[in-house]
């Protein structure tokens, strides 16, 4: 037995298709070349810094540091040990169930997210909130959101991962 014909993409789906494939493949790659030029952190190492300059005493479990950054936790753990190389992070039991391990931003790691995180946000500005509207900027996220969450139906949304602060007129 033949199998069906899948529901081939029409013109108008499959011009948004490449073009969302060229933004999934080209952004990352030139956000983290600013970053090694301007830091000496990958993308996914800024992430990791940045979510713990997030969270509450600049802490998180490394199971949700992982899922913030969208890696896996080997990747994670690879990471973290060049970050700790470096000063910025540290690794600690949880006090409060053995069975995880902590990671925790030092005075050091604040001090590189901090100074890191302008040249960042200009840079993504510059290449993604620049040329949209406002209007446009809501349409992406909640097409970011609409897209995540038919990939991970019980993920986290990701415009859930606002700083404190953030408002939806910013």
């Amino acid at each position: 037995m033949e199998s069906p014909e899948p529901p081939w993409l029409s013109g108008a789906e499959q011009e948004a298709w490449f073009a969302l494939v060229a933004v999934m493949t080209k952004l990352p790659t030139a956000l983290d070349a600013q970053l090694q030029r301007g830091a000496g952190l990958s993308l996914f190492e800024y992430l990791v810094l940045a979510g713990l300059s997030m969270s509450p005493e600049r802490t998180m479990r490394m199971s949700e540091l992982a899922a913030f950054a969208e890696g896996s936790l080997a990747r994670l753990s690879q990471a973290v040990a060049r970050l700790e190389k470096r000063g910025w992070v540290r690794r600690n039991p949880d006090p409060s169930d053995g069975r995880y391990t902590l990671a925790v931003l030092t005075g050091d790691g604040w001090d590189k997210i901090t100074a890191t995180a302008p040249g960042h946000v200009a840079e993504a500005r510059r290449l993604v909130f620049d040329p949209l509207t406002k209007a446009q900027v809501r349409q992406l996220r909640d097409i970011g959101n609409r897209i995540s969450h038919a990939i991970d139906p019980d993920g986290p949304c990701p415009s859930a991962r606002r700083q404190p602060g953030a408002t939806d007129h910013d």
